[in-house]
């Protein structure tokens, strides 16, 4: 169906489950790696949407290529630095290389400008080669413009009460983002992601749009004609497995991960700090106006 494009892509569904129902180990490497970029991105200064892009580009290349036939890392690297140009938003392979060093030695010094260097940023290049050849220069739809437009929609639904007191905004934003750990928008559409997330951050809150008891037809497929239930099931159960691996820690590293587990941080870890406290549900989706038009 329309619902679903491409489902046997790892990392998702049925192909994600190892035994008795915890995440393959396949699952839990591009967990980790997804995480590397949207750190790694932060710190480069990139954009939401680039970011989205580069976990988009990785999970893409390896729904095409096993896992185990390039290094994990270094194909995150390549996807950062593609998005940049996808993007708009062009990123110094040198700056990729200085911000991936520190990721993995905090304490390190920058690398020399010598011949393991150079090897590193052709190898980049070169990988990107590779990328651009096995996704067939495809390009992709985020959730991020359907999401704005079901918030103000939302916002003018709602008791202004209710929405004053409830993070409903910055809640929904966070799921979003976290939801590119998983690689969801290969696998469901743009508009269908968007309200799935919305639903769960309305159900987290505690939040109940008016009138749904005596609506013709519920306020999710008022956005979305051929969304249902299932898909909805669907992404919310994808989005909680994210949680469940972000919750485990590995009795041993797994193949394509450093020997010190990177740091972990929570749900609302992937928003900058200055989203954080102080902001109202009002000036949070004012925010992300004016973000999106920016380009976030």
């Amino acid at each position: 169906s329309g619902a679903c494009r491409t489902g046997s892509c790892p990392g998702g569904g049925a192909a994600a489950q190892g035994p008795e129902g915890r995440p393959a180990p396949e699952a839990r490497v591009h967990f980790h790696v997804a995480r590397f970029i949207m750190e790694a991105g932060i710190k480069l200064g990139t954009r939401s949407i680039p970011i989205a892009t580069a976990c988009t580009i990785y999970r893409k290349f390896f729904c095409e290529t096993n896992l185990d036939a390039y290094d994990s890392y270094l194909i995150a690297m390549s996807s950062i630095y593609l998005a940049g140009k996808v993007e708009e938003q062009r990123l110094r392979t040198r700056d990729i290389i200085n911000v991936s060093n520190r990721y993995f030695n905090p304490s390190g010094e920058p690398l020399e400008l010598d011949s393991h260097f150079w090897e590193l940023r052709d190898s980049i290049v070169q990988c990107e080669l590779l990328i651009l050849r096995s996704m067939h220069f495809q390009v992709f739809q985020h959730p991020h413009k359907y999401l704005l437009h079901y918030l103000v929609s939302l916002r003018n639904w709602l008791n202004h009460h209710s929405w004053q007191q409830t993070p409903v905004a910055v809640t929904v934003w966070a799921l979003l983002q976290d939801s590119y750990h998983r690689g969801l928008c290969l696998r469901f559409q743009a508009q269908h992601i968007a309200v799935a997330v919305l639903y769960l951050a309305l159900q987290a809150c505690g939040v109940e749009v008016p009138a749904e008891v005596e609506a013709e037809k519920p306020w999710w497929q008022v956005f979305s004609d051929d969304l249902t239930r299932p898909i909805i099931d669907n992404i919310v159960s994808d989005l909680i497995q994210i949680y469940t691996i972000d919750t485990e820690i590995p009795l041993r590293p797994w193949p394509g991960l450093p020997k010190e587990k990177p740091r972990m941080v929570s749900c609302l870890g992937t928003l900058p700090p200055h989203r954080h406290d102080g902001w109202s549900p009002e000036d949070q989706l004012g925010g992300l106006v004016v973000l999106l038009e920016k380009g976030w």
